[in-house]
């Protein structure tokens, strides 16, 4: 076997190995999460002007598992429903950029003056961005906002499962299937990276201001989560790239790419998305300085390389229950969630075609922009085939194309041509007026 391959798995399985009992307890506890803290909740807290919903939409972004495919559908419905401009920009910033699972591999593998900087620097990113969207940007009247009065069962479907059983599915299987393969990618790419990229190129090209111009460069058109993200920069620093430059590539990669800002352009308005991205890139580069600087002055040392330590039997047990979970994620599919999604006989349906849903967290958006349009009783949608069956009385077709054009979905209703996802109002078959930009 060729020594850069033996390497590379080298570097997978010890990251792997050293990450793994940090992430099955973040997985425990985003479970608990998903049960404590419900998206209704969240939307109670984040209406009205000034910077108190910002510090709010800042501090719920903070925990949440979201990705930055993922925290688009909330954000999207976090607005609909009375959240302001500049609340919600301050949750699309600080919400991809960690979660409880990310936080705790932070600590697994850069250690803990790291794990504590990073949700802070999250938390600062999204009350700084919020607060610049409130003051440069005009909210418009909303009048398609429900608010603080939508308690309507469309808004918040009931849950039958049991507590426990819905924490366990979520934490363990929902998440899991979520993260697994751009988790395992990252851990593949870190391995690639130790085996084959010389240690001097990192050294010149990943100090200084330099290195973090360097990562931003990488981290913004780049789609990584805030988890998969991690082992990358863990081997990074490894090789002798500075903690500040680390931390740009682990704000800038969760909370940026491409498809994220062409949708926040289209929902939120090209000056918004201009000032998300402009508080990306400016608070990284000044965080990433500050951490360097904490480093510095308090002495505290990077972590070792991972992938020069033999994992512990704990570990290595905790590395293959996690692999086996993923494994289980990425393979298996509940037959009740799998199958072709279907309306009820005698119903009145109408099918959709959904482009662009990625993770479990699209369809519980998609799923509740479609019960909340009138005349919907239920919508059925199913993530492997991006099909919708929508069934109930007097269903209008133009408003489950705009509530999916809000979201941010482009969406094909039964035979046609694809309907690009913009926002309503920008042609004529929208109903509620766009957000526009002052």
């Amino acid at each position: 076997m060729p020594t850069w391959i033996a390497d590379t798995f080298a570097g997978f399985w010890n990251s792997l190995a050293e990450m793994a009992p940090y992430l099955l307890f973040g997985f425990l506890v985003a479970g608990a999460l998903s049960v404590l803290i419900r998206p209704e909740t969240v939307e109670r807290h984040l209406g009205g002007r000034g910077l108190w919903p910002v510090i709010k939409a800042a501090a719920f972004g903070v925990p949440l598992p979201l990705c930055s495919c993922g925290v688009i559908p909330v954000s999207a419905s976090l607005r609909k429903h009375g959240a302001s401009r500049g609340a919600t920009t301050a949750f699309l910033l600080s919400t991809p950029q960690t979660g409880v699972d990310s936080i705790l591999v932070t600590w697994s593998l850069l250690g803990p003056v790291f794990a504590i900087f990073r949700p802070i620097a999250a938390f600062l990113t999204g009350i700084f961005g919020g607060a610049l969207v409130d003051t440069l940007v005009r909210e418009e009247p909303r009048e398609d906002a429900h608010g603080d009065a939508c308690q309507d069962e469309c808004c918040a479907p009931g849950e039958r499962r049991h507590w426990l059983v819905r924490m366990l599915a979520y934490g363990f299987v929902t998440l899991p299937r979520d993260l697994a393969r751009a988790l395992l990618v990252g851990l593949l790419v870190a391995g690639i990276i130790s085996a084959i990229v010389p240690d001097n190129w990192v050294k010149v090209a990943g100090t200084g201001f330099v290195g973090m111009l360097v990562m931003m460069a990488i981290g913004i058109p780049l789609y990584v989560c805030a988890t998969a993200s991690v082992p990358i920069a863990a081997t990074l620093m490894s090789m002798g790239a500075s903690p500040g430059a680390a931390l740009v590539f682990l704000m800038t990669g969760p909370a940026t790419n491409a498809a994220t800002i062409a949708i926040v352009w289209k929902v939120m308005g090209k000056r918004t998305a201009g000032i998300y991205l402009g508080t990306v890139a400016g608070t990284s580069l000044a965080l990433g300085a500050l951490l360097d600087l904490v480093y510095t002055r308090t002495g505290a040392a990077p972590p070792p390389h991972v992938h020069e330590l033999a994992p512990s039997v704990p570990q290595t047990a905790s590395a293959v229950v996690l692999l086996a979970i993923l494994a289980v994620a990425l393979l298996w599919r509940p037959k009740a969630r799998g199958e072709q999604p279907s309306a009820a006989e005698g119903a009145e349906s109408v099918e959709l075609t959904i482009q662009g849903m990625t993770c479990s967290h699209c369809v519980q958006a998609v799923t509740r922009a479609l019960r909340e349009c009138p005349g919907v009783a239920s919508a059925d949608v199913d993530l492997a085939s991006g099909r919708a069956v929508v069934g109930g009385s007097d269903i209008n077709v133009e408003a489950l194309m705009s509530a999916m054009a809000t979201a941010g979905y482009p969406v094909t209703p039964l035979k046609g041509e694809p309907i690009p996802a913009q926002m309503p109002g920008r042609d004529a078959s929208s109903a509620t007026p766009p957000d526009q930009d002052a």
